[in-house]
């Protein structure tokens, strides 16, 4: 599969980096746990990776390393659960991947546009476009370039944290855990939106799979990044949260969005350190954001590669780059409707986009306990040391993990539609997330049974992956 595709090597590090990138780039954006309470997103951010994130990537580790193919998760459920799961499990990834990385340039934008309020929309819009050309060019490039700007653009984001996490343990002068609730809130209703937030920042541990097909040995390589990025990524949101919490205070004002005059880290790192350094964090968050984009560019444009080459997408969707070998026609396509998103605002497609994320995270947590029955004696180089019995026990928290956000986005009620926040079905009542989020999951086997009929499809073998990535590696 995928003979056409250009490997490259990256090393360990290097992937440890991408990794880092595509799940944190950086603490930005978990100000908003602080609404459950100083205690309990301290709490929070301690228990889900062994809940959520350490299962994640010890699943992605096993899967990867057993099929290491181009297009990562679809490959993996549609050789343990079928053509038809794995398909939805693709088409979701990829309908998500046209909203979410459109989002990042549009955060960047809305950094351009407070710094210069003069410009007007279209001169904005230029500027993204911008963006989205250079960012598509150094992925048709090749992923080499992308891991080395990764590097670049990581430096620069993680510098200004280490700098304010020295400043606030010399600043220390509050109690981080306390009040662990808001008061008048129980553990249950303070939860929804920091369990919301926390969930989607440990997530991420999936994307590197799917430019498996173009990595030199990588059964050895993302297991590998896999397991050493686990504790670098908790320790990245960890500590700036602490010295956050007692070096500035004020967690009742803590948001992501500081527009309003809330705390964010830019703020915090301005009380701690100064206008420089609030200036190195501010720059740090329009990087994080650039970085994001050009890793979930990558990552966004391999699944519809792959479902095309097993005749489930158009075929002009593998088309591959002469000189670089990569798919730049998948590339160039998800960036040109990033073109069109970043027109408007659509903040609340993202959260619509949970229903998707969640049920195809469940989808990989099945493929490896069903991989395990399906095909016991396939080799794993990386392989999680118990039985099926115990994979499925440690899948199992993060399973829950998973519907519990899908039902606390299910009642949001903070989108409004003709002048109602929520609807009642059979005495239960909803926010219109839940109806977007069925809408969208509902559109997986509507095109599945289209291009099915269309395109035929390709049997689902179980022979061995392609023969170049099954060279001798190092056993994990």
């Amino acid at each position: 599969m995928a003979e056409q595709l250009r490997r490259v090597r990256i090393s360990v590090p290097a992937a440890v980096v991408m990794i880092f990138v595509f799940v944190s780039s950086g603490a930005f954006g978990l100000e908003d746990m602080a609404s459950s309470g100083a205690g309990m997103m301290v709490l929070m951010l301690v228990a889900l990776p062994f809940v959520w994130a350490l299962p994640m990537a010890l699943v992605c580790s096993e899967l990867g390393s057993a099929l290491p193919e181009e297009g990562g998760y679809y490959a993996w459920v549609r050789r343990a659960l079928g053509e038809f799961w794995g398909f939805q499990c693709g088409w979701w990834a990829w309908t998500c991947q046209f909203v979410d990385s459109a989002v990042y340039i549009a955060l960047i934008l809305g950094y351009v546009g407070g710094w210069w309020p003069q410009l007007d929309g279209w001169e904005l819009w230029l500027i993204g476009a911008a963006l989205i050309g250079v960012f598509a060019w150094i992925n048709i490039r090749g992923l080499d370039l992308v891991a080395l700007s990764s590097i670049i653009f990581t430096v620069i984001i993680v510098a200004p944290f280490i700098v304010m996490t020295v400043l606030g343990f010399a600043h220390w002068h509050g109690t981080p855990l306390q009040p662990f609730l808001p008061s008048g809130e129980s553990w249950w209703s303070s939860i929804g939106l920091g369990l919301a937030v926390g969930v989607w920042m440990y997530s991420g541990f999936d994307s590197m799979s799917t430019i498996a097909g173009e990595i030199e040995r990588p059964r050895f390589v993302i297991p590998k990044a896999l397991m050493i990025s686990v504790p670098i990524i908790i320790a990245s949101y960890l500590l700036p949260t602490i010295v956050g919490l007692a070096g500035v205070g004020h967690w009742q004002s803590w948001t992501a969005d500081a527009s309003g005059g809330g705390i964010s880290f830019v703020q915090m790192a301005r009380t701690l350190g100064g206008p420089i350094l609030g200036y190195l964090m501010l720059g740090a968050a329009v990087i994080s954001n650039m970085a994001l984009y050009q890793e979930y560019l990558a990552s966004g444009a391999r699944p519809a590669y792959a479902m095309a080459e097993d005749r489930l997408l158009p075929q002009w969707l593998t088309v591959t780059h002469r000189k670089y070998g990569t798919p730049w026609v998948s590339i160039v396509l998800l960036a040109a409707v990033n073109l069109v998103l970043i027109v408007g605002t659509f903040a609340n497609l993202v959260v619509i986009d949970v229903f998707l994320n969640m049920f195809y995270y469940i989808l990989i947590f099945v493929a490896a306990v069903r991989l395990r029955q399906k095909e016991p004696g396939l080799e794993r180089p990386f392989r999680i040391r118990t039985g099926t019995l115990g994979l499925a026990l440690i899948c199992a928290p993060a399973v829950v993990i998973a519907l519990l956000t899908l039902y606390t986005n299910a009642i949001d009620t903070s989108t409004t539609l003709f002048g109602h926040a929520s609807f009642t079905l059979l005495g239960w009542t909803f926010g219109w997330y839940a109806i977007g989020g069925l809408l969208a999951l509902v559109s997986g086997p509507l095109v599945y049974w289209y291009f099915k009929r269309r395109l035929g499809g390709r049997p689902v073998g179980g022979d061995p992956v392609d023969g170049r990535t099954l060279e001798a590696e190092p056993q994990t």
